[in-house]
């Protein structure tokens, strides 16, 4: 059976000793965020999502979900009494402004929370996930009256969100949406049309759902800029507060996917359903990219939080499977065999997971961090640099982080040999349910050129400009600490081979976009290695700091500046080669003739 305990310590080391969440206390919504309340949400939040959400999780996968005769759906029967726990806990509101029954804490404790449950359950944690993503669009976008009339209750989790894009014929390319609608005399729209691929498209969980969808009006152009975002309730909701009548929106199918069998990934079916316009006309994509960018971080979550629920169970076993002999003589003479941690290349794959879930996790809270900040900070410069900073890292944080995620997840599979392979064993489904973040939200080389296509270039390079110098600031401080200065090293020549492949975009990206095209993926891990480095650094600058003083746990903080010095021997000289394979241009990538493709 597997397990998972939420890694409570390590986010305590993060938001207490990394970030020093309590130096934001004069920044408004940090105030309520006390040594005590952080303390409360960590150890309630693990406790939770360890106790109630894991043990379901094998359940859920195996379950699934069933579309009935009316097109209506259930969700696997154990979620039940699961979700009523959430949302009498009030999970959901953490991060909400208040003004809407949230509790207006700090971005960093959402998306801890985010992480925790996306490791216990990841299918269950998409139903209220999505709809926080649906609530910072509304918010962002929505009138008054739709605040009111909508947040609230979403908030809450009594109704519940989606987003919805996709249809048959298009993903990436929503320039090619054809659902429509049609102006009504109320002011409303009828909107007809069919999207796919909608997680949490129809449920059992809540009394109503409230899809955020996309359509093109009759008169609209013929492209992305053609578009505009509706709110579409699945019951429809009178002027009271009260629910109406049903609205015509159900659910066709329920897709057959490899993983998150627990969520209702559904085809949705608009026949003229009532539709309210958020925003103006034909801006919708605007609208919905807030959205989507909120998804694209917490996607950037879940791929962490597979890989650390993978490697902890990987760590289980290895600690008491038996096979063989250590390298170097037996290890336990008193055992016919010992344990699989005596072997270098278990210990490679698991000292890999180690380094990519504790800096990933830093990144993440971090970039939650800057979120709060591009709002609340003291002075415009300041928001508008911690603005540029998420900005720029995340199609990062999502792309890297799953592209990672998914590989610590499948290596923690191999750490089982056949067991792993075994469905009971659980790792199965942790591969399964890691693979989807890698394409939703955005598929990873979607990411990888948003980052080199747009992000690099905006204002004149200001932002990545800015991650140069942060990172050159923090390589050259830790040069000076000995136990750091290796570390401090890499991560510096890591930055340079990130410049340097920046530049060359610059000189040839210019005269060939496939030239960009063809490296953007490459670009986008050399970005996520320096972005790990940096965090390493001020982990172990914090760690140091910790020894130094004597308090807390000293194996602990041992092991960060153990493991910071595995990222710098190991992760950090991948960037260079990634950079020459940057450098070997876009010749070979596009030269064969399509036919040539198939099979002789």
């Amino acid at each position: 059976m597997p397990v998972y305990k939420a890694p409570t310590g390590d986010a305590r080391f993060l938001i207490n000793e990394v970030l020093k969440l309590q130096d934001y206390a004069d920044l408004p919504g940090f105030a309520g965020a006390t040594p005590d309340m952080v303390e409360a949400v960590v150890e309630e939040a693990g406790k939770f999502c360890s106790e109630v959400l894991a043990p379901i999780n094998l359940a859920g996968d195996q379950e699934g979900c069933t579309r009935h005769a009316d097109g209506s759906v259930s969700v696997p029967a154990v979620y039940k009494s699961a979700f009523a726990q959430f949302r009498e806990a009030g999970w959901s509101t953490l991060s909400v402004p208040e003004e809407f029954g949230g509790q207006g804490l700090p971005h960093v404790l959402g998306m801890l929370m985010e992480e925790f449950m996306s490791s216990a359950n990841q299918a269950f944690s998409m139903y209220p996930g999505l709809t926080a993503g649906a609530i910072s669009a509304i918010l962002a976008k929505g009138s008054p009256e739709q605040k009111a009339k909508y947040v609230p209750k979403m908030v809450t989790c009594e109704w519940l969100g989606t987003m919805n894009l996709t249809e048959p014929q298009c993903g990436t390319d929503l320039g090619m949406i054809r659902t429509r609608a049609v102006p009504q005399a109320d002011g409303s729209y009828a909107i007809t049309g069919t999207k796919i691929f909608i997680s949490s498209g129809e449920h059992d969980l809540a009394e109503n759902i409230i899809h955020l969808v996309l359509a093109k009006l009759p008169d609209a152009p013929d492209s992305t800029k053609g578009i505009s975002l509706f709110i579409v309730p699945k019951v429809l909701v009178n002027e009271d507060g009260s629910l109406g009548a049903r609205n015509a929106v159900f659910c066709g199918s329920i897709e057959h996917k490899m993983g998150i069998h627990g969520n209702a990934t559904c085809v949705m079916n608009y026949d003229g359903a009532t539709g309210y316009l958020v925003g103006e006309e034909n801006k919708g994509l605007a609208a919905m990219f807030i959205m989507m960018n909120a998804a694209r971080l917490g996607v950037g979550i879940q791929g962490l939080a597979q890989a650390e629920v993978a490697y902890q169970n990987a760590v289980k076993y290895a600690g008491e499977r038996r096979q063989g002999r250590a390298l170097t003589g037996a290890a336990e003479p008193g055992e016919k065999a010992d344990t699989l941690f005596v072997h270098p290349d278990v210990r490679r794959m698991l000292m890999d997971a180690k380094a990519f879930t504790e800096g990933m996790r830093s990144l993440c809270l971090w970039g939650a961090l800057q979120v709060d900040l591009s709002h609340k900070a003291a002075t415009e410069e300041a928001r508008q640099a911690a603005d540029d900073l998420i900005s720029l890292l995340t199609p990062v944080i999502k792309g890297y982080g799953t592209d990672k995620g998914y590989d610590v997840a499948t290596n923690m599979q191999q750490v089982f040999g056949g067991h792993g392979y075994i469905e009971e064993w659980g790792m199965s489904q942790f591969v399964r349910d890691a693979r989807i973040a890698m394409i939703y939200e955005g598929a990873n080389g979607v990411q990888a050129m948003d980052l080199v296509g747009r992000k690099l270039a905006q204002n004149g390079g200001r932002a990545v400009q800015a991650f140069f110098a942060i990172v050159d600031t923090e390589c050259a401080a830790a040069k000076d600490k000995p136990e750091l200065a290796s570390l401090a090293a890499a991560v510096e020549a890591a930055n340079a081979e990130l410049k340097a492949a920046t530049m060359w975009f610059m000189a040839n990206g210019m005269t060939n976009p496939n030239q960009v095209g063809a490296g953007a993926h490459h670009y986008m891990h050399i970005m996520g290695i320096v972005a790990l480095g940096s965090q390493w650094l001020r982990m172990g600058t914090a760690a140091l700091s910790a020894l130094a003083s004597g308090a807390g746990d000293k194996t602990f903080y041992e092991a960060k500046l153990t493991t910071a010095r595995y990222f710098g021997e190991r992760f950090c000289p991948d960037a260079a080669a990634l950079r020459r394979k940057i450098e070997a241009g876009s010749e070979a990538v596009m030269a064969l003739p399509v036919e040539a493709f198939a099979t002789a």
